[in-house]
This record gives structure tokens, sequence and C-alpha cells, in this order.
């Protein structure tokens, strides 16, 4: 099935490393030679929280290596450039990407660069080697602090 929100093949993207991407378990091929994914987050590296227009993003300062993650499929070390979420106006999808064909209510994105190869974020958005997005697949649930702090904090942006 087509996501939402490619439903027109003239919105299809092209490529085949592409978003939206249907993760399926039965092609999924364990590694046995893959190493741990290391993050290491300075939570004093957030700058600030801002509306893109159709979203918001929380953006760290990348000037140095004090948020990054290593490791895992990697050669280099990436750093932190922003975080945001997808989601949806119904709980029963949100997520950008699906595993098995099912949608998440919401997806988080932490944007990553790699900073050995690349003087800046914009440089590398270009490149094959050049991003490293963790995503995270989000369910309804409990109250989870950390999220409503950053919940608690989107009224004050109100503006693109």
């Amino acid at each position: 099935p087509v996501h939402p929100l490619w439903q027109s093949p003239l919105t299809i993207p092209g490529g085949t490393r592409q978003s939206p991407i249907n993760i399926q378990w039965r092609d999924s091929v364990y590694d046995p030679f893959l190493k741990p994914l290391k993050i290491s987050y300075d939570p004093t590296t957030c700058l600030h929280i801002w509306n893109n227009g159709y979203s918001f993003l929380v953006e760290f300062d990348d000037s140095t290596d004090r948020s990054i993650i290593v490791g895992g499929p990697l050669e280099n070390q990436y750093r932190l450039k922003q975080f945001h979420f997808h989601w949806g106006a119904i709980n029963d999808w949100g997520s950008e990407h699906t595993v098995d064909s099912k949608f998440y209510p919401a997806e988080l994105h932490l944007v990553h660069w790699n900073a050995v190869e690349y003087p800046n974020f914009e440089e590398a958005v270009m490149e094959g080697n050049g991003l490293a997005v963790i995503g995270v697949f989000l369910k309804l649930g409990a109250r989870h602090e950390g999220l409503q702090t950053l919940v608690d904090a989107l009224p004050a942006v109100r503006h693109k």
C-alpha cells in the first residue's frame, strides 16, 4: 500500500533510498558483525524550537562533537543537528515509515550529519553518506515526562 502522503503517482519520490519506507520483517537480515550504536547527547547543546510552517524542529549546536552518535553501521561519528516529529490528524496513522505496512501514531526523527567528511550540515545533506537519521516509532501510552516538557513549550512556538 502507498503511504497516504504519496497517493498520487506525481508525488511518489523516485530513487531507491527515498521515504517512506515499509520495513518488512521477513526481509530483515541479522548482521552479527554490526557494532552497537553509541549515542552521546549533551542537553546543553539544545538551542531552540522553531516552527517551519508544517511542523516544529528542535535544533542543536552542531559546531562541536558534544552531541554525537557513533558505531552501528556508521563509518564516522555524526553530530546531532535537529529532531522533529511526524504525526497525523488521527491516531491510526502519523508515522512516515511503516513496519509490515503498519502505521504508528507518530515518528521521531533525530537528524545527524557526518562532520568528519563534510564542513557543514548543508553540504552533508547533498551526499549519500552525509546524514544519519534515527527513526523512532511512537505509540499512545502513559504520560512521558521528557516529551511533556517539550509539549508544554509548544504554545510559545506560534509563527513560522
